[in-house]
């Protein structure tokens, strides 16, 4: 039986710049077609706007509120909120805050830096 404790969970930064723990996935359990991470950002820090090829996520929010963009629309997000992220689209979270942003991201499959791709924020 595989459990990971988000207390024990090594911190690592990921291609977009958002600060993980990852809780499982391949590289620390027997989880082997999906991940479940939980990612922190900072008063005013956002995502580098990125998407992923084959990955698809969801995001969902357990505190703070910020603002959600996905390929031209932006919507604001709170606690309770969960965010459905297709492969493939432009994406980007903003921690529009006085706390820090804490959210949980699901990825099928796993999460792998080689499937982020970085892309310039809209004009």
């Amino acid at each position: 039986m595989d459990i990971v404790n988000q207390r024990e969970a090594v911190p690592f930064t990921t291609v977009d710049g958002s600060t993980i723990r990852e809780l499982l996935a391949h590289r620390n359990s027997c989880i082997r077609q999906q991940s479940l991470a939980e990612a922190r950002l900072g008063v005013g820090c956002a995502t580098v706007p990125h998407h992923h090829r084959v990955t698809e996520e969801i995001y969902y929010i357990l505190a703070g509120t910020g603002d959600m963009t996905l390929a031209d629309e932006t919507r604001g997000v709170g606690p309770g909120d969960a965010i459905a992220i297709p492969p493939g689209v432009r994406h980007t979270i903003r921690n529009t805050g006085p706390t820090e942003l804490i959210f949980l991201c699901t990825c099928a499959p796993g999460y792998e830096h080689a499937d982020t791709f970085l892309e310039a924020a809209p004009a």
